[in-house]
């Protein structure tokens, strides 16, 4: 053999030697790399939950039904509320007629048309709540009458709505 062949032979072993330990230590970088992350990246979450918050805040308020009435203070414990919606009569200081059944709730109704309704709705559901909520300027007649009706339509038990007692004493 000849003498430069073997050193080229040593020579092509210390590439191949020097070439898999660098091939070994890039796979070792890789896998380093690769390695699985254990934790969850939680802001995207904390983004969506701030935005539905911010909604709810925002509709919140709007989804008070109903119609504009001064009520009177009484200083009467809260009525225990159910999981049925009750059947409430409105009145307001003009004396118009409301009823939270039916398709338009916030318009004021006819006392026969509110009758009729109220009568249904009672017949569908005989033990529904009943309460009457009057403006504290109304006539207290309206108020009778509108009493009189709901026991006609078949209400056996009928509450009243007011606001708690100012705390400040001041007179309501």
């Amino acid at each position: 053999m000849r003498r430069g062949s073997r050193h080229r032979r040593r020579e092509l072993d210390g590439y191949a030697q020097l070439t898999r330990a660098a091939l070994n230590s890039v796979m070792a970088q890789m896998q380093r790399k690769r390695r699985l992350m254990g934790d969850i990246n939680v802001v995207p979450y904390i983004d969506v939950m701030l935005v539905l918050l911010v909604i709810f805040m925002v509709t919140a308020p709007l989804l008070t039904q109903g119609i504009k009435v001064q009520l009177p203070r009484a200083a009467a414990q809260p009525v225990a509320s159910g999981e049925k919606q009750p059947l409430v009569l409105s009145i307001d200081a003009q004396g118009r007629w409301y009823l939270n059944v039916g398709r338009e709730p916030t318009q004021p109704l006819e006392r026969k048309l509110a009758a009729a309704r109220a009568t249904a709705a009672l017949r569908r559901t005989p033990d529904m709540a009943v309460l009457l909520k009057a403006d504290r300027r109304v006539d207290y007649g309206q108020v009778v009458d509108g009493m009189v009706m709901l026991s006609q339509a078949g209400a056996r038990k009928l509450g009243f709505l007011t606001d708690p007692p100012a705390r400040s004493g001041a007179t309501p």
